[in-house]
């Protein structure tokens, strides 16, 4: 692939069609008193830090797999999928339910309904690797007024640089790609042997100079894959991150061990080895955290907090220990931690990882959020800037290299 590709921007965003008022250059509405509180607090963060090794030239942009691009170009973001992955890996038979027929079956409407119940359990819809289908799934994104995407794919688990870039070439959408190293189960054969700082000029390489020979460079650290208790690579895995984004100023993106406790774990650890906490993304606090006591603790660490498994719902999540959230019931802890004061420490996606999610295969899609979320959002009353910050402002803040 040539370089020249590499660099080309993307097409100008399509109209937003269902995320009305989202876009760059919609004048804000009034500011509510959450939002106010929010930006109080967040008013001496402003300003990029001086240690960040950046060139002068990224600082303050956000590395997309076509190039840098201002913040105000990202639009409407969903800051947490996969365009192009094979979590193969991750297989395990269903426990309640005959599977072996239906492990290697293709996707069709007589198995739907099992497969949604048992995503895991299907090999098939585990490899989101064609092409030409998540080109086709991406347009539809930017048809409902998506302007960008965070692929949140990192080391283990099939990142493709070059697919991504050419999906953000023929769409028109802003493709942000994640680095650094997924769950335990999923590290290099050689982790054990590897050193912190080894792991950490690898995720520094892949942002600064590009992923192997691609020429793509990623624009932030994650996801980076926790489990609980935190396996001791993965504690290497975060202190690793830790330097890469002193030495980028990129962010970090965390996949939690299931645990309420496990994030601020996560946090301390980041912390200990040099980590802007005010720089990480905490994800999956859907099927992570359910006490809003404990939501707040979090909120307070100054983490931005990501609720990322939209359109996935209680009736279909296969881990029965956990009561999965409706979307409307992820929309109400995020209206109460957002009138509490945390406004713009709020970013929201759909982890998009397995085929049944797509439109071509009966799912929602990656325009859920903006096609069906950020209307109920209205109907429920969230204020216009509230909406616009979690969707478009801190998206484009938490992406900027710092």
């Amino acid at each position: 692939m040539c370089c020249s590709a590499l660099v080309a921007s993307p097409a100008e965003p399509a109209t937003v069609v269902n995320a009305a008022n989202l876009m760059p250059g919609t004048s804000h509405l009034p500011g509510s008193a959450a939002l106010r509180i929010g930006r109080a607090r967040l008013a001496a963060h402003d300003t990029p830090r001086s240690g960040a090794m950046t060139s002068g030239r990224n600082r303050g942009l956000v590395q997309t797999v076509l190039g840098p691009v201002p913040p105000s170009e990202l639009g409407a973001t969903t800051t947490h999928e996969h365009l192009h992955i094979d979590f193969s890996r991750m297989y395990r038979p269903a426990q309640d339910s005959p599977s072996e027929e239906l492990a290697d079956a293709p996707i069709t409407l007589g198995n739907l309904g099992w497969i949604r119940r048992h995503y895991y359990s299907n090999r098939s819809n585990l490899q989101l690797t064609d092409l030409d289908t998540a080109i086709e799934e991406v347009r539809k994104f930017r048809e409902v007024g998506g302007g960008a995407i965070v692929d949140a794919t990192s080391t283990g688990i099939s990142r493709n640089p070059e697919a991504l870039a050419r999906i953000s070439r023929e769409t028109g959408v802003h493709v942000v790609m994640g680095s650094g190293f997924y769950v335990a189960a999923a590290h290099p054969e050689d982790m054990d042997e590897r050193g912190v700082e080894d792991l950490a000029q690898e995720i520094v390489g892949d942002i600064v100079e590009g992923v192997g020979d691609s020429g793509v460079r990623a624009g932030i650290i994650g996801e980076v894959g926790c489990t609980w208790p935190l396996d001791p690579n993965e504690r290497k895995s975060l202190l690793a991150a830790a330097i890469a984004q002193r030495e980028t100023g990129a962010a970090i993106l965390i996949h939690p061990g299931r645990d309420e406790d496990a994030p601020l774990e996560i946090l301390d650890v980041l912390a200990g080895g040099g980590a802007d906490v005010e720089r990480v993304i905490m994800g999956h606090l859907d099927r992570t955290v359910f006490e809003f006591e404990a939501l707040r603790r979090i909120a307070e660490s100054g983490c931005y907090l990501e609720w990322d498994l939209f359109g996935n719902e209680g009736s279909y999540y296969p881990r029965a220990e956990v009561d999965m959230p409706s979307d409307a019931q992820r929309l109400d802890f995020i209206r109460r931690i957002a009138d509490a004061g945390y406004p713009e420490r709020i970013v929201i996606a759909q982890d998009i990882f397995t085929k049944h999610r797509l439109i071509r295969y009966g799912g929602h899609g990656y325009g859920h959020v903006f096609e069906n979320i950020v209307p109920t959002m209205r109907r429920k009353g969230f204020p216009e800037d509230v909406i616009r910050a979690i969707t478009v402002d801190n998206p484009a803040r938490i992406l900027a290299l710092a």
